[in-house]
């Protein structure tokens, strides 16, 4: 279920990550100038961006990292918890009714 639930933050974090991207690209779409001294394009900087989009951004960039290592920890869990299962099943020193079930 934490993997799960990880899954599902970090698919929302890059749907909302596309939809800022296009937003992004839609408001500064001509904004790219020249420079006066040669015919280099001179694009747009992190500093230059609206505030509003600039917060909605890292925000984002943060939910992501923090569903997939949310994903991540749940799948490491899931694999612990089913590990030690697997050991108590077969290592034979009690019987099937007798064993509990490992939860983390």
């Amino acid at each position: 279920m934490r993997a799960l639930c990880g899954s599902i933050i970090a698919a929302g974090a890059l749907i909302g990550l596309g939809l800022t991207a296009l937003g992004i690209g839609n408001r500064y779409a001509y904004f790219a100038y020249r420079n006066p001294g040669s015919d280099e394009i001179l694009y747009l900087r992190w500093r230059e961006l609206d505030t509003p989009l600039m917060l909605v951004l890292s925000i984002l960039l943060a939910s992501l990292v923090i569903g997939l290592v949310t994903a991540f920890i749940g799948l490491m869990y899931h694999h612990y918890r089913r590990h030690h299962e697997h050991l108590m099943h077969h290592s034979g020193v009690m019987r099937t009714e007798d064993r509990p079930r490992v939860s983390v």
